[in-house]
């Protein structure tokens, strides 16, 4: 058997070369309702005066949660790549406007490893072709994306998800799930999912990727920072074998966008993650910001992709994190978790 690769955007790269990894990106995405695509409104101009109130209503402002321009994209990567980093997961699926070949080129210009995603997001945003699919079209389509070519390029990807999740699960989620458990079973590759917004959410999908064979030990559950608001659910969601993931690192705000959460601040995230670590968890942990809006991009006053490196890592040390821990979250393992034979 050959040796475990990382299949990028531009090809496979060994696991080694990754570097710092963010697993939880949107570089190119347009999370804007389909109702509202194509409205002629107006994207919002973010400057000094109205920053912070895009920042804290982000789905108020048309535009904002549109990644369309490319130039604007490559700076942000670049910035990235000048803070430390070496790779971004790049979360975009089918609903939400995946640009495969623009990652390609983003990649290409920057030096920064770029992996893309292979699935579906969530119901309200696809289409109703797309929604009648039965489990073992949905499963053909992920593994031809992820072993020949994505969306009609020639571009794969490099892991499976995010896997878009609403509660209640829909039928159609459902099969989604079952397909990601296939096609993990055919490539080896790692799952990731997006569940609803309920803390029953994360254990009713792992029931379902169980059932339909899953490796467990290769799945991420996404969003712990708006799913739970006790540490000590996310333990217990950690030992039934998954890996969860911290993905809202440069949020800080009372005000929840989606819904009505009490979001922790970047060092409640870690000191969760402290205690997940101190469970012998560690390496069922992994880190992002998310990013899917452009409020949040360092040009226009936001943290960046570069925020868990610039700002949290020293938080991290400052907080009692040895820097052999803080490797083990930002590159062992998502080293672990992307690397499968290829």
């Amino acid at each position: 058997m050959s040796e475990p690769k990382v299949m990028t955007v531009l090809g496979p790269v060994a696991p080694d070369a990754l570097g710092a990894v963010l697993m939880h990106e949107h570089i190119l995405c347009d999370l804007t309702p389909l109702a509202r695509r194509g409205s002629g409104e107006p994207a919002v101009e973010i400057t000094l005066e109205n920053a912070f109130d895009v920042n804290y209503r982000p789905g108020e402002f048309f535009g904002n949660h549109r990644l369309a321009d490319e130039a604007l994209a490559a700076r942000e990567v670049t910035l990235f790549a000048q803070q430390g980093g070496g790779t971004i997961v790049e979360m975009t699926t089918a609903g939400i406007a995946p640009d495969l070949e623009g990652l390609a080129r983003i990649s290409r210009a920057t030096g920064v490893h770029v992996i893309a995603s292979a699935g579906y997001y969530t119901e309200p945003y696809l289409d109703p072709e797309t929604l009648s699919l039965p489990v073992e079209a949905l499963t053909e389509v992920i593994v031809e994306e992820l072993s020949v070519g994505a969306r009609g390029t020639a571009v794969r990807c490099g892991i499976i998800g995010e896997i878009g999740c609403s509660w209640p699960l829909t039928p159609f989620e459902n099969r989604s799930l079952q397909a990601g458990a296939r096609a993990q079973r055919q490539t080896g590759a790692a799952i990731t999912v997006h569940p609803g917004r309920h803390p029953q959410a994360p254990h009713d999908i792992l029931t379902i990727l169980d059932k339909a064979g899953a490796d467990i030990s290769r799945v991420i559950i996404d969003h712990m920072d708006r799913t739970y608001e006790d540490d000590g659910e996310i333990v217990a969601l950690a030992r039934r074998g998954c890996v969860v993931e911290f993905d809202f690192f440069g949020i800080e705000t009372s005000k929840y966008w989606m819904g009505v959460a009490d979001l922790p601040t970047d060092w409640m995230r870690l000191r969760c993650i402290r205690r997940l670590f101190d469970a012998g968890l560690a390496d069922r942990v992994v880190v992002s910001h998310d990013i899917c809006t452009r409020s949040r991009l360092q040009t226009l006053g936001g943290h960046g992709y570069g925020h868990l490196l610039r700002n949290v890592a020293p938080l991290m040390i400052e907080r009692g994190f040895t820097q052999g821990e803080i490797d083990r979250l930002l590159i062992e393992t998502p080293r672990r978790l992307l690397a499968r034979p290829l």
